[in-house]
């Protein structure tokens, strides 16, 4: 019973000082805390610039010259075509092309009457691949002279051989301009004309 009593003085002294230790503590005294140090202060000093320094100046590179204009293509009107009772025929000349010619033969067979008169023929192109193989031929063509002077439905009636030069051949007499046919002041088509388109090699 003794120590019993004891163990309890004990433990209340023991938590009476941890108690007045810890207010002491937390206890605010009311005086300010240590000041910071100043901060410190950096003085930056600015050389001048140097006056006898070396200045470059960029000088724009001068504009290039104004393109030069291409040469003037002249158009030279082909031979106008005889006009007469049975008919008109017109002979084409052969072109050379670099090596490779596209022969345009005489026209036999444009048996319509009229003055129809041609102004402008553009030469068809030798398919690469027949230049290639050393292939000739010839197409002959069906066509109309509408009333403007312009080619319409044009048609291969014949070709030897077939298919090889038929694309080109069309695609240039498209191109071909005509003075159409004059009935009375009034232009008129002349449909059914043909005319054949040879092809050949340079130096045949």
């Amino acid at each position: 019973m003794v120590r019993f009593l004891i163990s309890i003085l004990l433990g209340a002294a023991v938590a009476f000082t941890l108690f007045v230790v810890m207010a002491k503590l937390v206890e605010n005294t009311g005086e300010p805390g240590e000041k910071p140090p100043p901060p410190p202060i950096i003085d930056i000093v600015m050389n001048e610039p140097d006056e006898e320094a070396n200045t470059r100046v960029r000088t724009p590179p001068p504009p290039p010259p104004p393109p030069q204009e291409p040469p003037k293509i002249e158009m030279v009107e082909p031979d106008a075509a005889d006009a007469d009772t049975d008919g008109f025929s017109l002979s084409i000349p052969s072109v050379d092309t670099g090596g490779v010619g596209v022969s345009i033969g005489g026209i036999g067979g444009m048996m319509r009457d009229g003055d129809a008169t041609p102004i402008v023929r553009i030469d068809p192109k030798y398919p690469p691949e027949a230049a290639r193989d050393g292939k000739e031929g010839w197409v002959l063509l069906s066509f109309t002279i509408n009333e403007v002077g312009g080619v319409e439905d044009v048609e291969v009636l014949d070709a030897d051989p077939r298919r090889i030069f038929d694309r080109e051949a069309k695609r240039a007499l498209r191109k071909w301009k005509y003075r159409p046919k004059v009935v009375d002041g009034v232009a008129e088509k002349q449909p059914g004309l043909q005319v054949r388109l040879d092809f050949t090699l340079a130096g045949d």
